[in-house]
């Protein structure tokens, strides 16, 4: 994934969008040779549809790219598995939908049409918050809504798709109505400091622009007025299957992501201590042939000192038989003259 113009090289500062990208993908990424981008490296299967939106660009194939090597310290140093955030990313920034022409106009100064609709939602639900997450916590889903609710975010590979989640959830029970999404988001456990910061260029915050998006994706919004509490029932079941189908895939996709990021750990830690092992063996070689050729040497000059020492031997026992004979001599020629 290349990330274009998000980051100022002089002071470091980044976009945020960009920033989302990063913290979702949480693969190897480095700094563009520009200085002014990224590159985020990742395993996955590319989603259809377009492969570029604006200043961000997804390729598997036909392109090359300079590899800087200039790592952020805050990212893996390994090239991470990550299919699941790959396909939401894909989806909220890069896909070309309805919806993305719907949400161009943003979420910040709704028209007299939207306003009608309760900010671009189209159903009028008025109803107050506590019965709201009364409903929401007593749908077929609910145990997703309380979770989300309750601030946990097991499951999601980051925990900006966590609050698109709840946003989705509130999207529906609220009939899209924007303010009181944000009023009951700032209620739930997964309320941070960083909602209220802004984002984007064109002022939007965090928080806005999540909400923009959950409503904009969602299809379906909870009607109280097709209906007494049987068809509240029905419709609420309707959903929930299908959320619930969504809730089981969710559960999968987390399980079998979570597995392969442990897998590819696993496997990145037994090829680190294989290398280690490999120059280990290598090390040893080296000290092996060391001492083989020490040890020739030392062979060698024991057989140069056993050499010298025979001839040292051989000589002496020429001298002394020398010694010998001479002395036989002096006393055979001795014993004569007397």
């Amino acid at each position: 994934m290349d990330l274009d113009d998000c980051r100022d090289p002089e002071t470091g500062d980044v976009d945020d969008a960009a920033l989302d990208i990063i913290e979702r993908l949480d693969s190897y990424t480095e700094i563009s040779p520009s200085g002014t981008g990224y590159h985020v490296l990742i395993t996955g299967e590319l989603p259809e549809g377009r492969n570029r939106r604006g200043s961000i660009e997804l390729y598997d194939t036909a392109r090359f790219f300079t590899v800087t090597g200039n790592h952020v310290e805050e990212t893996p140093t390994h090239v991470a598995r990550r299919q699941d955030a790959l396909v939401a990313i894909h989806r909220e920034y890069v896909h070309d939908t309805d919806s993305d022409v719907k949400s161009e106009s943003g979420y910040r100064g709704t028209t007299d049409e939207q306003s009608a609709t309760n900010g671009g939602g189209g159903v009028d639900v008025d109803l107050e918050d506590e019965e709201i997450l009364e409903k929401a916590t007593n749908a077929s889903n609910g145990t997703k809504f309380e979770r989300l609710w309750n601030g946990n975010t097991v499951g999601y590979d980051s925990q900006s798709e966590a609050d698109m989640a709840l946003c989705y959830l509130l999207a529906f029970w609220t009939g899209g109505d924007q303010t009181q999404v944000d009023q009951l988001f700032r209620q739930s456990g997964l309320l941070r400091e960083k909602w209220d910061e802004v984002h984007y260029a064109d002022g939007s915050t965090y928080g806005e622009k999540t909400i923009e998006r959950a409503i904009a994706n969602t299809s379906e919004f909870y009607d109280p007025d097709s209906g007494d509490e049987s068809t509240q029932s029905h419709a609420s079941s309707s959903t929930s299957t299908t959320d619930a189908g969504r809730d089981e895939s969710d559960r999968s996709h987390a399980y079998l992501a979570e597995k392969n990021r442990l897998l590819t750990d696993r496997v990145d830690e037994l090829e680190a201590t294989l290398e280690q092992k490999n120059e280990r063996i290598e090390t040893l070689e080296a000290e092996i042939e060391r001492l083989t050729e020490e040890l020739a040497d030392r062979d060698r000059e024991t057989d140069r000192t056993h050499e010298e020492q025979a001839v040292t031997a051989s000589e002496s026992d020429d001298e002394s038989e020398t010694a010998s004979v001479w002395g036989r001599t002096k006393r055979l020629f001795g014993s004569g003259s007397e």
